[in-house]
């Protein structure tokens, strides 16, 4: 498995066009899990300073730096980046070794002594967009960065078969209920690579959490989704749901 991911990225390194759909884009979705203890401050002035910057140095923009609110269990980054291909993923930290303005921006945060560490783990997973979402989408609210909030949310399924049925889903008719009910969309992405496969994720963004909930109290009573989540082939699509309610970090172009 190793080996054929390995064989798989190094691919798309030497082909910069392979392992692209026409017309998509694929997320590398991070995660920085911060120890419980830690002070972020170190993390966030790496991201924002060192880490962002360096991806645009290469071509990738809109990037999102998003922290978790205060009352989620563990404290989180997480870190959207959008690529032109699978194999784009892999070019990141060859890139990033040969960068000396992100070298010299991380410099602080690479000196974090092992005694003390700021993170447990960095999670990483690699998606593809939806058909009906085939791009980036960035609201107005996001160009113009007034106040926002953003909601993530990744969809668990049973099997393989069964997660597929759930993007055929949202492609059918869930997204634009989303949009019907005031519920703003920045990406729909399933899993290629990561550690809860199968699965997708999505985030979607707000002006505030009261425009949040009632977004989703009329998608619970839409009358399209009543007759949508009613349909037998999509019966038992999703067997896990989990949701972070987040923030932009000053630096995120979203």
């Amino acid at each position: 498995m190793i080996r054929t991911l390995v064989s798989f990225l190094i691919m798309g390194v030497m082909m910069p066009q392979a392992f692209a759909v026409e017309g998509k884009q694929y997320f590398e979705l991070r995660e920085y899990k911060l120890k419980s203890d830690a002070d972020p401050t170190l993390l966030d002035a790496y991201l924002s300073d060192a880490l962002l910057p360096a991806l645009n140095r290469m071509g990738i923009e809109t990037v999102g730096l998003f922290k978790t609110d205060t009352s989620t269990e563990q404290e989180s980054r997480f870190v959207l980046i959008p690529l032109a291909s699978a194999g784009q993923v892999a070019e990141i930290p060859a890139t990033l070794a040969n960068d000396d303005a992100y070298a010299k921006a991380a410099a602080d945060y690479n000196k974090t002594e092992p005694s003390t560490p700021i993170i447990d783990r960095v999670r990483s997973e690699l998606l593809i967009a939806f058909d009906v979402m085939p791009k980036l989408n960035v609201p107005e609210i996001c160009k113009t960065k007034q106040q926002r909030i953003f909601e993530l949310r990744t969809y668990e399924s049973a099997t393989e078969h069964r997660g597929d049925l759930k993007v055929e889903m949202f492609n059918s008719g869930e997204v634009p209920i989303f949009l019907d009910c005031g519920i703003q969309p920045i990406f729909f992405g399933q899993a290629l690579v990561g550690d809860r496969i199968p699965n997708l994720t999505y985030m979607t963004v707000y002006p505030n959490q009261e425009a949040k909930d009632e977004g989703w109290k009329k998608f619970r009573v839409h009358p399209d989704w009543k007759v949508l989540s009613k349909k037998e082939r999509y019966a038992n699509t999703v067997s896990t749901i989990h949701k972070w309610n987040l923030l932009p970090l000053p630096a995120s172009q979203l």
